[in-house]
């Protein structure tokens, strides 16, 4: 099964306690969410991983992993990742996407002129971020998934049109000449 074909659900980040359970940073909307899927697959696709979830802590997600009785065999999970199949994921509703179809999109500006591409799609708690790689300058930049700076995401065509300078915009509100 190709990468694209497979969607990453969590990361497990560490052991927890002496019984194995794991610290998992789920990206799911709801972290508990993850274990409804059933057996996931680690990067690779050829073994499957069961979580179930604990409960939610301030550090993340606990679960419990099928087959893993002691800290040493969960330590052994620590920085699995998490896959499932595509088609076992719900439809995205209307402005929802999977991260995973976003990246590598061409970012467009208001005049359609492509300017830089997603490389990823991060949240740092204070909601969504697209990292794009602008073209003339190598350099990344990250854009707040929201309406005033990405007016339309058109997967077909491979493209979301972004508000862009941000740099500009945000020099202009702050009363900087940045």
């Amino acid at each position: 099964m190709a990468v694209t074909d497979r969607v990453l659900l969590g990361v497990i980040t560490t052991a927890h306690g002496i019984q194995g359970d794991v610290v998992v940073r789920a990206f799911t909307g709801d972290p508990m969410d993850i274990g409804r899927y059933g057996a996931l697959t680690d990067a690779d696709g050829g073994r499957p991983i069961e979580v179930v979830p604990r409960r939610m802590t301030p550090k993340g997600l606990i679960a419990k992993v099928a087959g893993v009785a002691d800290r040493n065999a969960a330590e052994a999970l620590r920085g699995a990742e998490l896959w499932i199949a595509r088609d076992q994921l719900p439809a995205a509703d209307d402005d929802e996407f999977y991260y995973v179809d976003l990246i590598g999109l061409d970012a467009v500006d208001q005049a359609g002129q492509v300017f830089g591409r997603i490389q990823n799609v991060d949240n740092y708690g204070a909601g969504d971020l697209l990292d794009v790689v602008v073209l003339a300058t190598g350099k990344s930049e990250l854009v707040p998934f929201q309406k005033e700076y990405v007016t339309a995401v058109d997967l077909d065509a491979r493209q979301v049109r972004i508000v862009w300078p941000i740099q500009y915009e945000i020099a202009q509100e702050t009363g900087s000449d940045d």
